[in-house]
Formats: C-alpha cells, sequence, structure tokens
C-alpha cells in the first residue's frame, strides 16, 4: 500500500526555518513524534537543534532518505541544487547565532553584561 511520499527539501527547509518549532518533525513522524513536542517545549534550545536537523536532513543521501521515509511511496526522491542552497543557508545562520550566542555569554561573564 503506498504511503504519502516525504519531500527532503521540504523537510530541509522546514527544519532550518521552522526547525526551532520542530515543525520539520511533525511533517516527518505525525503529531505521535515526542521529539516534535520536546521542540514546542524547549525552544531555545530546539532552534540550535531544528539547526542540525536541517543539515543532517539536507545531507542525508537521497537512497538512504528514500529507505527511511518513503519506502512505500513508490516514488524515488531527487534532490538537487536547492536543497544544497538550503544546506548552505542554514550551515551561515546556525553558525552566525552560534558565535553571537558565545559571544555574548563571553560578554556576560567577563563584564557582567555591560554592553561597550
Amino acid at each position: 500500500m503506498p504511503t504519502q511520499h516525504k519531500n527532503k527539501t521540504l523537510s530541509t527547509f522546514l527544519a532550518a526555518i521552522f526547525g526551532g518549532l520542530g515543525l520539520h518533525r511533525f511533517y516527518l513522524y505525525g503529531k505521535k513524534d515526542i521529539w516534535a513536542w520536546v521542540h514546542l517545549l524547549g525552544l531555545p534550545l530546539s532552534i540550535f537543534a531544528g539547526f542540525i536537523g536541517a543539515l543532517v536532513i539536507g545531507l542525508t543521501p537521497d537512497e538512504k532518505w528514500d529507505a527511511q521515509h518513503n519506502m512505500h511511496s513508490g516514488r524515488a526522491s531527487n534532490s538537487g541544487w536547492i536543497n544544497i542552497l538550503l544546506v548552505v543557508v542554514t550551515f551561515a545562520l546556525g553558525s552566525t547565532a552560534l558565535i553571537a550566542t558565545i559571544a555574548r555569554g563571553f560578554d556576560l561573564y567577563l563584564t557582567g553584561g555591560a554592553l561597550g
């Protein structure tokens, strides 16, 4: 019996943009996925987890993706350049957010929160 085909590029997009909310998990596994709900409860950490999830999804080979998510869909994934661009943008956003968080942490620790 065919199942719904899970689009890898859409999953990468959802994880990159809405990963903190766990929308990619809801898309892939449905409302019963406990990790999707954990994303919603721990939003600040979930934002970083969403970036990591987008990288993992985007860099998964199409064959492995289909074996895990599209075994019975009757279709094969063929992710292209849009998926690669999403991975690059996700890496840029995630690394910028991480560096900014580290810098702000050092600022708070070393100067007691004073800006300037």
